[in-house]
């Protein structure tokens, strides 16, 4: 179960574990929280280069981001390299992959596919399938949910081992709700990060110069501006309605109903809002959208697992809930992943297996997206090639700590956009995360962050340099270095 940008601040099962971000009052995840309760729940388990398409040939292949050949957003083809599910295919298991796809190719090692076009719509998908494509009719996650339970059902051979991926395409962006969902938060504001009106002065100059910013960068892509301000031209597409997905009349106009008194309240006040009341109403805008979404996810895991319950394959069943990335949810007043800050660098994970693991188990061990693959093939019994990067978990779920279990993550993110005048959107960096450290070398302006996760847990204060720290700094730069070396980075200063 493979979500997109789903972070584990909007995990209920998380709500207790991060020492950071927004603080829910109540659980938009209950069926996800049930697979924690009944498994393991990972509270460092970490991506290797936080964007999407990158993270998905990280899951299939089990290699870092230079190794596979999917550095950026802007690959379009998936290299020859040997993927899990193939493997998996070789040895008789069914395979199928249902929902978001994104690496530019037909998928391959699967019996069967019905994947989005690139990010898909959140109504009305069009599906690739074997037999060419399909348009399907409803909400993109429900659609996703039966579509695999039609899989499940009809298409598996009962008498042989299976491995499905059940892939959603939300809670990526632009965050539109399903019709059940849309009131859902319309009765009362959520709670507010603490950093929501962070300003930077305590980050190096990256931060600072290049973020993500809710209340100047969000764009929504409706289908029209609404002019606020005639004098200096200011306009805002907030109102949520949204021009890339494919609505019907009736689609649309519910939409257009629920978001309607909220917008005429935005309209109407624009002009004397301050900038924290224009802020702090377009967080709520934001946070609500967004967890409508991860809500619909949440359902169709309940009603997989229900299927699962009634057919009797729970027990010798392996459940994997994660997410290619984390997100951020207003903290320093931001959005979107990227960056190599805890809100970005983490990825829920959540593993149910009855026959393997204690209930309400909980691993603190750094772990990443390269484990899984091996992972996978460890638990189907199935020979991990020797080239791949990552550790199988398996060890970690049966409740043992290897004395030699990794000590630092290593992430790289290698992705820029062109703006034009600003050149540079998020900055390239790689860096570690320790049990207690993190360090980034911007290494294209040639700067450095470091932070003591201990006494810093929302990472406000950058202490590279400092003198207390020099020790720890010159031994995380030398596992940084380790760690190049071990897993064969290239990478020019210029890139």
């Amino acid at each position: 179960m493979y979500s997109d940008d789903h972070t584990a601040q909007a995990i209920g099962a998380y709500r207790e574990a991060l020492d950071y971000g927004l603080k829910l009052d109540h659980t938009p995840t209950p069926n996800i929280d049930r697979l924690a309760e009944n498994g393991m729940r990972f509270d460092n388990a970490f991506v290797t280069n936080s964007l999407c398409k990158p993270a998905r040939a990280v899951l299939l292949t089990g290699l870092h981001t230079h190794k596979n050949g999917f550095r950026t957003n802007e690959n379009y083809y998936f290299l020859d390299e040997e993927t899990f599910p193939m493997l998996l295919h070789e040895e008789g298991y069914q395979t199928a992959v249902i929902g978001k796809w994104h690496l530019g190719t037909k998928p391959r090692g699967f019996d069967h596919y019905e994947v989005l076009h690139s990010q898909g719509t959140y109504y009305n998908p069009t599906l690739r399938t074997p037999n060419g494509e399909v348009n399907r009719q409803g909400y993109t996650s429900d659609i996703i949910t039966e579509r695999t339970l039609n899989w499940l059902k009809g298409r598996r051979t009962k008498d042989e081992p299976f491995f499905l991926m059940y892939n959603h395409k939300a809670p990526h962006r632009n965050w539109l709700p399903g019709q059940e969902h849309l009131d859902d938060y319309r009765d009362h504001d959520l709670p507010e990060p603490s950093s929501l009106f962070y300003n930077y002065s305590g980050l190096a100059a990256p931060a600072q110069k290049y973020n993500l910013e809710i209340a100047t960068e969000l764009q929504w892509g409706s289908d029209f501006k609404v002019p606020l301000n005639p004098e200096t031209g200011d306009s805002t597409d907030w109102m949520k309605v949204v021009k890339v997905n494919k609505l019907t009349k009736k689609q649309r106009d519910r939409i257009e109903k629920a978001y309607s008194e909220e917008n005429k309240q935005l309209y109407d006040r624009y002009n004397q809002m301050s900038e924290k009341e224009r802020l702090r109403w377009k967080y709520q805008r934001y946070v609500k959208d967004y967890l409508r979404v991860v809500r619909s996810v949440d359902d169709g895991v309940g009603k997989i697992m229900t299927y699962l319950k009634q057919k009797n394959l729970i027990d010798n069943t392996v459940i994997i809930y994660s997410a290619d990335q984390g997100f951020f949810l207003g903290e320093n007043g931001w959005y979107d992943k990227r960056w190599i800050y805890e809100e970005s660098l983490r990825m829920p994970l959540i593993i149910h297996w009855p026959d393997g693991i204690k209930p309400a188990s909980v691993s603190k061990q750094l772990v990443q997206n390269i484990d899984l693959a091996p992972t996978i093939l460890e638990l189907a019994n199935i020979d991990i090639p020797n080239k791949m990067q990552g550790k199988s978990l398996k060890p970690l779920l049966t409740g043992n700590s290897p004395d030699n279990w990794r000590d630092a993550v290593y992430y790289h993110y290698y992705d820029h956009y062109d703006y034009g005048e600003e050149p540079i959107k998020i900055p390239r960096h790689y860096g570690i995360r320790t049990h207690r450290f993190t360090l980034a070398h911007y290494y294209m302006m040639d700067m450095w962050e470091m932070f003591d996760l201990k006494n810093d847990p929302e990472q406000l204060t950058n202490v590279y340099g400092q003198k207390e720290y020099i020790d720890a700094q010159r031994r995380l730069k030398e596992k940084i270095r380790e760690l190049q070396q071990q897993y064969e980075v290239e990478y020019h200063k210029s890139e």
